[in-house]
């Protein structure tokens, strides 16, 4: 993506005309722009970012710098009558936000010194959309069900009607129940990002880890525990070179769609709705009381879960999840309802044997 050439806003000039307001105002979000490149926010997020800004300063049909919290209620009421999504909606109100803290933090005093305006933040507490997901419980199913899921929907595989996207879409969703990978992070995964030369189980390069802060994909290196090596072994000797002899290349997607890419002869890497689609349908006959509930982010809260009440510590999990903070581990962690009580009891006994071993 190419920006525009920016010259620098501390050049003493006048905006004496609407084409030098309008060329100042480009020159502010190119600025914008430019620090979010530095940072390293992808491309692909910035075209996303410049869209939205774009879109409110459309809607608002004057400057920027003087909107103000009823331009963006008109506006966020505006996207949710076009009937867009929640996700949507939040993300547009997220990045114009971030766009007038900018502007405050580097240029209020340049934009006041040449309009007159105090650059108000239009994104506040009244208005900004909370997450769609805010307040929902991502509780998992229990172990016993999770494996009745799996064991069923393994032994089907065999007599599955095409076998093949069959054992992928399987393939992928124990990488999300084993593991916790997201999504994305398994599907982008290449042959090579296996290495059972590494440790006692291998290791799985994850390159496209989710990053923070829109900063781009965070890699993290993730071993094969918890049945994750004998799943890759079969996978990589039974099923990855039916879809193509492409299987030899190391740069071949680990997770094949069935179809091929004419440029490179591959098979082209699985996008994310057969994964979705798969997981939906085994749910539907094999787990019906959990449908439309068990989702691949679901499978994440119940890894994290399931190696915590294991006795797997916080700052481990928090690696194999590759989260940056300990505090979003925690939220992904649900202990059963007698959790407290039986914690309490068991820290209860410690104290206990430890005293009667002093009293001796």
């Amino acid at each position: 993506m190419a920006l525009a050439v920016v010259s620098s806003l501390g050049v003493p000039r006048r905006l004496d005309t609407v084409q030098e307001a309008l060329d100042f105002e480009q020159e502010i979000v190119d600025q914008y722009l430019l620090a979010s490149l530095g940072a390293g926010v992808d491309d692909t997020t910035i075209e996303s970012d410049r869209a939205a800004i774009f879109e409110f300063a459309r809607s608002l049909g004057r400057p920027l710098w003087t909107a103000g919290p009823e331009d963006a209620d008109r506006f966020l009421s505006s996207q949710r009558k076009l009937g867009l999504a929640g996700n949507t909606v939040y993300g547009k109100a997220g990045r114009i936000g971030r766009l007038f803290d900018f502007m405050q933090l580097r240029y209020q005093g340049d934009i006041h010194t040449l309009t007159g305006c105090a650059v108000q933040q239009p994104i506040d507490d009244f208005n900004r959309p909370s997450k769609p997901d805010y307040g929902q419980e991502r509780i998992p199913p229990g172990d016993n069900e999770v494996a009745h899921l799996f064991a069923s929907w393994g032994a089907c595989l065999p007599n599955a009607r095409k076998y093949l996207p069959a054992a992928r879409n399987y393939m992928a969703a124990s990488l999300w129940r084993r593991i916790g990978l997201r999504i994305n992070e398994s599907r982008m995964l290449d042959i090579r990002d296996w290495r059972p030369d590494l440790g006692d189980h291998g290791k799985l390069h994850v390159r496209f880890g989710k990053g923070s802060r829109r900063r781009g994909p965070k890699p993290r290196v993730v071993p094969g525990i918890n049945s994750v090596d004998d799943l890759m072994k079969w996978w990589l000797t039974d099923v990855r070179h039916q879809f193509g002899d492409d299987w030899r290349n190391p740069d071949a997607p680990l997770l094949p769609s069935e179809r091929r890419d004419p440029h490179t002869g591959m098979c082209r890497r699985v996008t994310d709705d057969p994964l979705r689609q798969g997981l939906v349908g085994a749910v539907k006959l094999w787990l019906p009381d959990w449908e439309e509930r068990l989702t691949p982010h679901v499978l994440r809260h119940f890894c994290a879960s399931s190696f915590y009440l294991s006795g797997m510590d916080l700052k481990a999990i928090q690696e194999i999840l590759g989260h940056e903070w300990l505090s979003t581990t925690t939220r992904y962690i649900h202990v059963r309802s007698d959790h407290i009580e039986s914690a309490w009891a068991t820290a209860n006994d410690r104290v206990s044997a430890r005293l009667l071993g002093e009293r001796k």
